[in-house]
């Protein structure tokens, strides 16, 4: 059973493009770790620095190295002073319904 995240991330003012520059900077490395399914980055409307971020992960073990790996420590690294508060990471369990395709990530 795979797993979904999403992530809010605020940044603080005047380090709204460093955030997204180096969300965007990591989403390749994340995209290549195994069990990565989808890790898409958004913001949220009308805001300048609240971004989003969308993932599943094909397991909790890939889950797990995924915040473990290179690509988050160097995430963790660049933006440790540019954040408004700890990400708010919410781990979701699907309830897919309807059309298979339309109704679960």
């Amino acid at each position: 059973m795979s797993i979904v995240i999403v992530a809010h991330l605020i940044a603080k003012p005047g380090q709204e493009d460093l955030v997204e520059k180096v969300l965007r900077e990591a989403v390749p490395d994340v995209h290549a770790e195994p069990g990565c399914s989808r890790y898409s980055l958004h913001k949220k409307q009308g805001t300048e620095g609240h971004f989003v971020m969308v993932e599943k992960w094909e397991s909790e073990q890939d889950l797990q190295a995924h915040r473990k790996g290179t690509a988050m420590a160097k995430v963790g690294k660049a933006l440790a002073d540019a954040l408004d508060g700890a990400p708010d990471v919410v781990v979701l369990d699907a309830l897919p319904a309807g059309v298979p395709d339309k109704g679960s990530l």
